[in-house]
């Protein structure tokens, strides 16, 4: 699944269509199949978290979200698409340029109403409501739940994905299994998780560790061979291809607890 970083910058592309008037649209949703937006103008698209948001001049919002799978992808009007046909979930268009949606989730709702789509996250970490102390107030709210499902949970900050969960436990020495109510310093852990996706966003290659070469971007995080740090054996819970979005690495030298995986 997109991390917060990733998904800020589709939405920096999608501002791409910001002033065009539509020449066309085709929502490829039963719930949407007759919708025509032609005609109005996109006023911009915003990144909540892993949401996106694409306001019209009408009173409208287009609201997506990549889950798995899903990509935007932009060229001209009449180029043939990268993508099979089949997974198109949304078509705009305008005179310049054709932004299509494949394997999104898609919803339309009067502006006013986004919250009801995107009311129930958390602080978003590159989003200008950015709040260390609530997401902190958030987390302690469950003070039982592994921290490393906590920072999943876009209820209490959203933006983090595994690759980010798994990262952010190495580097603050945290066991992914450890409560969040054990967590020695969640204001520190937060703190890093802003900084860490904010330094992502303009990048086009993720990158953690401060080096860019490739099979060191990341300190645990889809590694299979040993830590960078203590040159230890990195673990993983691996959940299968299925769910490898939920498959936890760490490293158990660097980030011991009393327990040294999941229970």
């Amino acid at each position: 699944m997109p991390e917060g970083d990733s998904v800020w910058q589709v939405a920096r592309r999608l501002r791409a269509l910001d002033g065009q008037v539509l020449t066309a649209s085709d929502f490829r949703v039963p719930q949407y199949a007759t919708t025509d937006l032609a005609g109005h103008a996109v006023l911009t698209t915003v990144s909540r978290g892993k949401h996106l948001l694409t306001r019209f001049d009408d009173g409208h919002s287009l609201h997506t979200h990549l889950r798995m799978e899903g990509h935007w992808d932009l060229h001209p009007p009449g180029a043939r698409w990268r993508r099979p046909a089949h997974t198109a979930r949304v078509v705009l268009r305008t005179d310049a340029i054709e932004a299509v949606g494949f394997d999104v989730l898609v919803d339309l709702v009067p502006t006013d109403r986004e919250h009801e789509l995107v009311g129930h996250l958390g602080p978003d970490l590159l989003g200008p409501d950015w709040d260390a102390v609530e997401a902190v107030r958030r987390l302690t709210a469950a003070p039982d739940v592994a921290i490393a499902e906590a920072l999943l949970d876009q209820r209490n900050l959203a933006g983090i994905g595994n690759v980010y969960k798994c990262e952010l436990c190495f580097v603050a020495g945290v066991n992914p299994w450890t409560p969040v109510g054990e967590v020695p310093d969640l204001t520190r852990l937060v703190t890093l998780a802003h900084r860490m996706l904010n330094a992502n966003r303009d990048r086009p290659v993720r990158v953690t560790t401060g080096d860019t070469r490739r099979g060191r971007t990341t300190w645990v995080y889809g590694r299979r061979g040993p830590c960078l740090r203590c040159h230890s054996p990195i673990a993983v819970e691996d959940r299968g291809a299925s769910d490898r979005d939920r498959s936890t690495w760490w490293c158990p030298t660097c980030q011991p607890t009393r327990t040294t995986g999941p229970a």
